[in-house]
C-alpha cells in the first residue's frame, strides 16, 4: 500500500485556518457520504499538550481505529520533523546517563452519536453537532 504525501512543508507548518464556509461544507459532505460513521471525536488539550511537549515533536498523527469493544476511535501520536512517528524518545537521565523513554501513544477520546442533529450558526450556515 503507498501513502500520497499531502505536503512539502515541514510538518509543524502542515494545517491551514479553512474557515467556517469551508469547514461546513467539508463536513456536510463527508456526513452525507457517510452516514452511518461516527461523525466526531473530542479530545481534551492535556493529552494533546503531552503529546505536543516531547522532544522534537512537530506534529501529530491520528489513525482509525477500533477500541478494545470494537468501537471506532483514534489513536494519536507524535511526530518529528520528518513526520515519523515518536515512538521512542531519547532522553539524558538525571545521572546523565542516555536512557530511551516510550513515546506517548494515545487513546480514550469522546466520541459523537451517528445521527446528527443541526445547530444554527449564522444566517446561512448549518454546523453539524453531535449531543
Amino acid at each position: 500500500m503507498t501513502q500520497t504525501k499531502l505536503s512539502t512543508k515541514p510538518v509543524a507548518q502542515i494545517g491551514e485556518e479553512i474557515g467556517l464556509e469551508l469547514g461546513t461544507q467539508m463536513v456536510k459532505s463527508y456526513q452525507d457520504a457517510n452516514p452511518t460513521n461516527l461523525m466526531v471525536y473530542t479530545i481534551g488539550r492535556n493529552i494533546l499538550e503531552q503529546i505536543l511537549a516531547q522532544p522534537n515533536c512537530k506534529g501529530l498523527k491520528l489513525y482509525d481505529a477500533y477500541n478494545e469493544i470494537g468501537e471506532k476511535t483514534l489513536v494519536l501520536v507524535g511526530v518529528d520533523e520528518n513526520g515519523s512517528a515518536l515512538l521512542q524518545i531519547p532522553v539524558i537521565s538525571t545521572n546523565g546517563q542516555l536512557e530511551i523513554q516510550k513515546g506517548i501513544v494515545a487513546d480514550r477520546i469522546g466520541g459523537g452519536p451517528k445521527t446528527p442533529s443541526t445547530t444554527k450558526i449564522g444566517d446561512d450556515q448549518d454546523w453539524f453537532e453531535f449531543d
